[in-house]
């Protein structure tokens, strides 16, 4: 007996000491485990400084040209094409020949339409003199006025039709693209497409810009057009249209004319950048990068760094200056503002800068 109540307490003993030694390793593990995640507890952002500096109010928005005119044009009469006079790449003129149709049997019919016009207006003399010696009656001499008018309009409508065997240019541009060849078969319904023409003479760029860029345009202002395609090179446009209202992403599109230079050097589709000028060319003003705004700028909201915290503060935004926004209150000269990292932060977040 006294053999079993050793074992008994040898057990016991040995139990308590697993026991304390489990508790000991959960309280380190414990230890160690809140001590990263204090650590990783930081968030990691970049931070740019509020200053007051001196700030050009030019800015400019970036857009594609477009041309002054664009038609696709189609055939008004069904008929076979004999005769292509234009290929891509050619410059016409408005009334230009660009193709000739078959025009044998149209021709046939206009010398029958005049035929019958001399025919009615040599009837429509006869009965006239007649009339005044009181040969026929004032009726028949109506009859005789309306058969010539008849006439007279079937014979314009035929040599319509001779003319509308040479397809001829509606506008003056470029053949951008050719739809028919010698032999092609044209019909007046559904229309058969024949040429794009592009007239690039003139262009329009269209860019958009923001609320508090818009109110200083007007247009017949000049603005300055440039393209990365030729970096040398600078072209006068002048502003043609301006929205009254706002786009879905709150911008107002505005229209730029430009006139090409005589080698035609732009073309419709190429990027270009408008470069406008303010009539105060420079002011003293307190910015922050754009990309300092949680959402957009109309939010107006900034995580500033305090004490390695991330406080959101309110601000009032004013001018977007190209990557740079002007802020009106809410924030003073020097304060640290997170421009990389928002999207983890909550105010009050503990915050680690990265370089």
């Amino acid at each position: 007996m006294k053999k079993g109540f050793i074992t008994t307490i040898v057990i016991l003993g040995a139990l308590a000491l697993m026991a304390f030694i489990l508790m000991k390793n959960k309280k380190e593990n414990q230890e160690k485990i809140d001590t990263v995640a204090q650590t990783n507890a930081a968030v990691s952002v970049k931070t740019d400084i509020v200053k007051t500096e001196e700030v050009s109010l030019d800015f400019s928005s970036n857009g594609s040209f477009e041309p002054i005119q664009e038609l696709t044009f189609a055939a008004e009469k069904s008929g076979k094409v004999i005769k292509v006079l234009a290929k891509e790449g050619d410059f016409v003129t408005v009334g230009q020949t660009l193709a000739i149709m078959r025009s044998d049997v149209i021709n046939v019919n206009a010398q029958t339409a005049n035929s019958a016009y001399e025919n009615a207006a040599a009837d429509y003399n006869r009965y006239e003199n007649a009339f005044k010696t009181g040969g026929v009656t004032k009726q028949q001499l109506d009859q005789a006025r309306l058969a010539m008018i008849n006439a007279k309009s079937q014979l314009t409508q035929a040599n319509i039709n001779v003319g509308d065997t040479r397809i001829k240019a509606p506008i003056s541009g470029f053949i951008n693209k050719k739809y028919i060849e010698p032999g092609s078969i044209l019909t007046g319904m559904p229309a058969t497409d024949l040429f794009d023409i592009v007239n690039v003479s003139k262009l329009k760029l269209k860019v958009t810009v923001n609320e508090s860029q818009v109110a200083s345009l007007k247009t017949g202002n000049t603005v300055t057009v440039t393209t990365s395609v030729f970096p040398d090179k600078t072209f006068s446009g002048k502003i043609t249209f301006i929205a009254s209202k706002a786009d879905e992403s709150l911008n107002f599109p505005v229209e730029i004319e430009i006139t090409n230079n005589a080698t035609k050097d732009l073309k419709a589709g190429m990027y270009g950048t408008a470069r406008f000028a303010s009539n105060q060319q420079k002011q003293v003003l307190k910015i922050v990068p754009r990309n300092a705004f949680v959402g957009s700028v109309s939010g107006n909201q900034i995580f500033v760094v305090e004490n390695g915290t991330a406080i959101l503060k309110k601000v009032t935004a004013g001018r977007i200056l190209g990557d740079k926004v002007e802020i009106l209150d809410g924030l003073s000269d020097g304060e640290q503002v997170i421009v990389t990292g928002q999207i983890n932060l909550t105010n009050g977040a503990k915050v680690e800068i990265i370089k």
